[in-house]
C-alpha cells in the first residue's frame, strides 16, 4: 500500500508543469521555502516574509548538479557514541530525542576532549535525515559592475525529490536558447603582461567546463593570425560564438576577420564606401588580458576575466556600431572605439618606437607630444545625425537596455528609404569646418577605462548608428591641458571655447596640403579676387607716397651698408658654428610636419585623408552594457516577477 502511494505521488509530480516546484529544503541546517517559478528561483527561510529571501533569475543560473551528503560513518564518532545513542533512544518524544541526545553527547565529548586534549567532531542528525543534496551555481553581483560565481547547496529528504529538482532546473537551463554551447577561442599570449594563457587556463576554462560549454582553443602565433584564420579557414557553422583572450588589438583582429568573412559570404563589396554591410551572425566575447581593455570596460563595466566569462555563459547580447574607414575607394580598416588625428595619432606613432617600455610608453609619448604642442590644418566635412534622439552633451550615458539605442534603431528602420535618398543627395546636408586643430577624434563608444572613467565622450552610445565627432581647435598649452584633465573627472569636457562636438553619421577629413574640395576652393578664389582688387586701389594711392619714401631710403641704405660690412666680419664665425650644428642635428631647424596620422583603435592608418561611415549594430558582443542597478533585486517578491 505504501509503495502504491509513492508511485501515485511520483505520477502527480511528473504531471506538474515543468519549471514550477515548491519544497521545504535544508540550507545550512535551517529550513527554507524553495520555489521555482517560471524563470525565477527563490528561497526564503521558513516563517519569514518572502521579501527577505533570495531571488535569482534562471537565466543567471550557471549550473546545477546533484551531490551525495556523507553519511554519519564519514564523521569520526566520539568515544561516547553508544552512550549517546542509548540516551537518545530512551526518550519517547521524537522532537526531544535530538535535543537530549545532542546535549548529552556534547557534555560527554567535552569531558573526553579535555582528558585527551583533542577536539572531536559531533555527529549532526540533520545530515542523516537528509542524505541527498543538489548545488545551484548562480551569478551574484559585486561592486563596480563585477560578477561572481556563488554556490548554494540544498539538502533533500529523499532521492526522488532531489532528482526532481535537478531534472527540472536542468530542463530550464537547456531551454535557454541564447546560451552558447560551442565556442571558438583565440588567445594572444603576448598581450598586456603576457598572462593570456594563464588567465584562460585558471579563470575561464573552469567556468566554461562547469557550464558544459565545449571550446576549440587556438593560441595565435603572429600578428593577424586570428583575422586570417576567421576569413579563410574557420568553420563558423560549428560554433555559437567567438571568444578572444587579449587586449583591444586582439578584439580588433577577431572583429575584422568576422566582419570581412560575413561580407564575403553575403557578396557585399566592403571596398565601396556607400555599401550597406551585412550584420555578423556570431557573437564575440572578450576576456580582458591587455593593457587598457577599453572595449571590454565600456561594454561590461569592469576589466575582470570572471565577469566577462559569466556574461558569455549566460548568453548576453549587446549590439555594437562599427565605423568603416576608406581612402577614396580603397578600404583601410574598421573602427569600434577611437579614430584620433593630431594629438592621439602622434602619441601612438611615437609610442611604437618605445614598445620595449610596455604600457608606460603611452605616458612618455603623451608627455612628449603635449609639450611639442603641434597643430594641423585641414577641412572636416560631416553629415550630422539631426533626426536621432540624444546629443553628445545631454549627460545621458549608454547603459543596459538603453532607450536611445532602441529608439534610434526603430527610427532608422522606419525611415530607411528616406535616409537612402538623403545619402544620395548628401551634398545638400553636409557641413564643413576648416581650421587649425590640435586633435580630431571620432568615438563610437564612451572609450571609458580605469584611467578615464568618463571616457572621451561620456554620452556616446554603442548601438545608435552614429559617432561623436570631437574637434579641438588650436589653443594654448594650458587650455589644452584643462581639456585633457577633464577626461579624468566628471566636469564637462566640451564646455570649452575651442572644443566642439557633433553627432554624425559620416564624415571626411582632408589635410591642407592635399585638399580638393571644389566648392571651398571656389569660395577661396572669389575671396582672393576681391582682396586683390582692394589691394590695387591701395597701391595706386600709395605710389605717390612711396616716391618720397624712396629718396629717404637711399640715404639710409648707405648708412646700413657701412654697418653691414662691420657685422659681416663678426657674423662669419657664428655662421660657421651654426652651420655645423644644423648639419649634425637637422631636426632642430626642421619645420613641423604638415599632417599627422590617424590612430584607428591602436593601429596607424597609412593615409591622412579619409572618409568614415557608421554602420548601425554591425556586430554583437557577449555583453549587456553597463548596469547601473541590478536588474533583479532580492527584495522583489516572486509574485511580482
Amino acid at each position: 500500500m505504501e509503495k502504491e502511494d509513492k508511485e501515485d505521488k511520483k505520477k502527480e509530480d511528473d504531471q506538474r508543469p515543468a519549471g514550477l516546484l515548491s519544497s521545504q529544503l535544508l540550507l545550512k541546517r535551517s529550513v527554507y521555502e524553495v520555489s521555482l517559478h517560471p524563470g525565477v528561483l527563490t528561497w526564503t527561510r521558513a516563517h519569514l516574509p518572502s521579501r527577505l529571501g533570495h531571488t535569482v533569475p534562471v537565466s543567471e543560473v550557471i549550473s546545477v548538479r546533484e551531490l551525495e551528503v556523507a553519511s554519519s560513518t564519514s564523521i569520526s564518532p566520539c568515544s561516547c557514541t553508544s552512550m549517546c545513542s542509548t540516551t537518545t533512544s530512551s526518550d519517547s518524544s521524537p522532537s526531544r530525542n535530538s535535543t537530549t541526545g545532542t546535549s548529552m553527547c556534547t557534555s560527554r565529548c567535552t569531558s573526553g576532549a579535555r582528558s585527551s586534549r583533542r577536539w572531536q567532531k559531533i555527529p549532526q542528525r540533520d545530515d542523516e535525515d537528509s542524505p541527498h543534496a543538489f548545488t545551484v551555481s548562480y551569478v551574484q553581483r559585486a561592486r563596480r559592475a563585477a560578477w561572481r560565481l556563488r554556490d548554494v547547496t540544498f539538502l533533500c529528504a529523499d532521492a526522488a525529490l532531489c532528482g526532481r529538482w535537478v531534472r527540472t532546473l536542468t530542463e530550464q537551463l537547456s531551454a535557454l536558447a541564447q546560451r552558447p554551447r560551442r565556442l571558438l577561442v583565440y588567445i594572444n599570449p603576448l598581450s598586456g603582461k603576457r598572462q593570456g594563457e594563464r588567465i584562460y587556463r585558471h579563470k575561464v576554462a573552469p567556468l566554461f567546463s562547469r557550464a558544459n560549454i565545449s571550446t576549440s582553443v587556438i593560441v595565435t602565433q603572429h600578428a593577424n593570425h586570428a583575422r586570417d584564420h576567421l576569413r579563410t579557414e574557420a568553420e563558423l557553422q560549428n560554433y555559437d560564438g567567438v571568444v578572444c583572450v587579449g587586449g583591444d588589438g586582439m578584439f580588433s583582429e577577431v572583429m575584422h576577420g568576422l566582419v570581412l568573412r560575413t561580407q564575403r559570404d553575403q557578396g557585399r563589396d566592403h571596398h565601396h564606401p556607400d555599401q550597406n554591410l551585412a550584420q555578423t551572425g556570431l557573437r564575440i566575447g572578450i576576456i580582458p588580458a591587455g593593457s587598457t581593455d577599453c572595449i571590454c570596460f565600456a561594454t561590461v563595466g569592469a576589466n575582470d576575466p570572471v565577469t566577462s566569462s559569466l556574461h558569455i555563459i549566460v548568453g548576453d547580447c549587446q549590439p555594437m556600431d562599427v565605423c568603416s574607414v576608406h581612402h577614396g575607394d580603397a578600404f583601410l580598416r574598421y573602427s569600434v572605439s577611437l579614430l584620433g588625428y593630431g594629438f592621439y595619432g602622434d602619441v601612438l606613432s611615437d609610442s611604437e618606437k618605445r614598445r620595449w617600455m610596455g604600457p608606460a610608453r603611452y605616458d612618455v609619448s603623451g608627455v612628449k607630444k603635449f609639450l611639442s604642442h603641434r597643430y594641423y590644418e585641414g577641412t572636416v566635412s560631416y553629415l550630422p545625425a539631426s533626426d536621432v534622439l540624444g546629443t553628445p552633451r545631454d549627460r545621458a550615458p549608454c547603459r543596459t537596455g538603453c532607450v536611445v539605442c532602441q529608439y534610434n534603431r526603430l527610427l532608422e528602420e522606419e525611415k530607411e528609404e528616406k535616409l537612402k535618398m538623403e545619402e544620395s543627395h548628401e551634398g545638400l546636408a553636409w557641413r564643413s569646418v576648416r581650421g587649425k586643430f590640435l586633435a580630431i577624434n571620432a568615438v563610437s563608444m564612451s572609450c571609458a577605462c580605469p584611467r578615464s572613467p568618463q571616457g572621451l565622450s561620456p554620452a556616446a552610445h554603442l548601438a545608435d548608428g552614429t559617432t561623436d565627432l570631437i574637434l579641438v581647435r588650436k589653443a594654448s598649452r594650458l587650455a589644452f591641458l584643462r581639456h585633457l584633465l577633464r577626461h579624468t573627472s566628471k566636469d564637462d569636457q566640451f564646455d570649452l571655447g575651442f572644443v566642439e562636438v557633433h553627432r554624425v553619421r559620416r564624415f571626411r577629413f582632408t589635410p591642407r596640403f592635399c585638399q580638393s574640395d571644389s566648392e571651398l576652393d571656389l569660395q577661396e578664389l572669389l575671396q582672393e579676387k576681391e582682396q586683390k582688387e582692394a589691394q590695387q586701389k591701395e597701391v595706386q594711392q600709395k605710389e605717390a607716397q612711396q616716391k618720397e619714401v624712396q629718396q629717404k631710403e637711399a640715404q639710409q641704405k648707405e648708412a646700413q651698408q657701412k654697418e653691414a660690412q662691420q657685422k659681416e666680419v663678426a657674423g662669419s664665425q657664428a655662421r660657421r658654428i651654426l652651420g655645423q650644428l644644423c648639419r649634425e642635428h637637422p631636426a632642430c631647424c626642421r619645420t613641423p610636419p604638415c599632417s599627422s596620422c590617424w590612430n584607428c583603435d591602436g593601429e596607424i592608418l597609412p593615409h591622412a585623408d579619409i572618409q568614415v561611415r557608421a554602420h548601425r549594430q554591425l556586430i554583437r558582443l557577449f555583453a549587456r552594457g553597463i548596469e547601473e542597478t541590478p536588474v533583479f533585486d532580492d527584495n522583489i517578491p516572486p509574485g511580482a516577477i
